[in-house]
């Protein structure tokens, strides 16, 4: 299985085309979306999904509605996935989603990696134009995650998501293709020419 991208610390592969070399089946995927702990600041683990409900998910991946990569580590151990969803074909638009789900592997700046690595695909390879997403106000580790990713705060959706007994605002973020450019150009070390 060869990865599309790999860095020092994990590979980026298609997910669907690495299902039955990981073991997904008999690894923890599954229950991390029923783990009320990774799930306390997403719309995961409300309702428990059967088998055959992951698997049309899992699908949608092969039909162009979503780009879904898995995260590997150490050659063979999915930690996570990271994707393009709602992608727009006309508009030039995708929703970007990420899941940490081995605990071990939080705040190591691997979400950060793998999300630089799916933008510059997103709009190099596939010529996207915008990528937003949006996440629970309460959720200070994926706000840190857009800023490093140069998003913009576009704005909130009052009071949208029911999470652990309250209502919260959903905040929204996106980046431009530009943005993202002048970005990498800055990140690089070199100036923009006025």
């Amino acid at each position: 299985m060869k990865p599309l991208y790999k860095t020092d610390k994990f590979e980026l592969v298609h997910f669907h085309r690495c299902m039955n070399n990981l073991d997904i089946f008999n690894s923890n995927y599954f229950e991390w979306f029923d783990d009320q702990e990774i799930s306390a600041k997403n719309s995961h683990g409300l309702f428990p999904l059967n088998h055959d409900e992951y698997l049309d998910i899992i699908d949608d991946g092969k039909t162009g509605k979503i780009l879904n990569w898995a995260i590997i580590v150490d050659e063979n151990i999915h930690i996570g996935n990271i994707s393009l969803q709602r992608i727009d074909w006309v508009n030039r638009s995708s929703e970007f989603a990420v899941v940490i789900g081995e605990k071990d592997y939080w705040g190591k700046g691997i979400c950060t990696e793998a999300a630089k690595l799916l933008f510059s695909h997103a709009f190099a390879k596939l010529n996207l134009h915008r990528i937003w997403s949006g996440t629970a106000h309460t959720n200070l580790g994926m706000k840190k995650v857009f800023k490093k990713l140069g998003m913009t705060y576009e704005g909130s959706f009052r009071q949208a998501m029911y999470l652990q007994g309250r209502y919260v605002d959903v905040e929204e973020y996106g980046i431009l293709r530009h943005e993202w450019d002048e970005k990498l150009a800055k990140d690089a070390g070199y100036k923009k020419d006025n």
